[in-house]
């Protein structure tokens, strides 16, 4: 080919591209990646369709599953949230390359978060990590996932002292896992105990993990707190019988030093009429754990 001739091909293709950016503004791309709409569902038939690329479809809907995540839990607050696509892009991501690590970890992080911040199904988080197990039976850390989940999410407490027992038993486990499962077990449901385990995670080599208990020891913290405030909004309500209790009027009679924040530095949510105290829907560690039960 000539440079004169490559030269009117290439001004060819910028006014095609111009023209087609033009027709895109015009007429917006429809979303289609609504609630229950997924264009192949069946793992089976995904893996004929992709032939031998395999690794390459696998990393393109953990993308997905990423981005759907993503948007569902950012989106505004008066858009009803649906996570309903989340499990079906996991399940054929790890169907796709059985040994994806981080899908099964981070999934099932994703599906244990408590509605609205997730889908709220821990049910599905521990399916996805059976199904992880199944393609890696040695690996302590989908093991060690699934005692988190039923402790923190479930409150089986003699599960979750089950699952780090077996972790604890695999090739390679770390030393401070046998511990957690006594602890576990003696302590199930004390808030001493949680704060004990998610510590261990807190040290963590992966970064991610050492966020998600960083966040879930702030929460703690936080409903430490919220004890700490409970009584004292009771002694203001005892004081004052029948009057609306306000931070402000809890200032005013000593109470309290002033507005309180938690870790975030939003303030606690306080119920005029109840008296009930916890965090606020737009702090960062909203919902607590029990706090929002999500639709099924």
């Amino acid at each position: 080919m000539t440079r004169a001739a490559a030269g009117l091909a290439a001004a060819a293709c910028l006014g095609g591209a111009v023209l087609l950016h033009a027709a895109q503004d015009r007429w917006p791309a429809p979303i289609v990646d609504v609630p229950g709409l997924i264009y192949l569902r069946s793992p089976a038939v995904v893996k004929r369709v992709v032939l031998d690329y395999d690794a390459i479809a696998a990393d393109l809907y953990w993308i997905r599953a990423l981005q759907h995540f993503g948007e569902e839990r950012l989106s505004p607050p008066e858009h009803q949230r649906s996570y309903a696509l989340l499990y079906p892009l996991l399940d054929l991501t790890t169907s796709l390359d059985p040994y994806f690590s981080i899908a099964y970890r981070f999934g099932a992080i994703y599906l244990g978060e408590a509605y609205p911040g997730g889908p709220g199904r821990p049910d599905l988080a521990i399916a996805l990590l059976q199904k992880g197990l199944a393609a890696q039976p040695g690996k302590w850390q989908y093991m060690m996932d699934l005692g988190f989940i039923y402790y923190w999410h479930l409150h089986d407490y003699k599960s979750a002292a089950a699952a780090f027992q077996r972790a604890s038993e695999l090739p390679a486990a770390p030393s401070w896992l046998r511990p957690l499962a006594a602890v576990t077990l003696a302590e199930g449901g004390n808030r001493d105990a949680s704060r004990a385990l998610w510590q261990q995670l807190a040290q963590a080599d992966e970064p991610w993990l050492r966020d998600s208990a960083a966040l879930r020891l702030a929460q703690l913290d936080a409903m430490d707190a919220i004890d700490s405030l409970q009584a004292r909004v009771q002694a203001y309500r005892q004081a004052h019988p029948g009057e609306p209790v306000t931070w402000e009027r809890l200032a005013a009679a000593k109470l309290i030093p002033g507005i309180p924040l938690d870790s975030s530095g939003t303030p606690f949510a306080l119920d005029p009429t109840t008296g009930a105290v916890t965090v606020a829907r737009e702090s960062k560690l909203f919902p607590l754990p029990g706090q929002i039960q999500a639709p099924r």
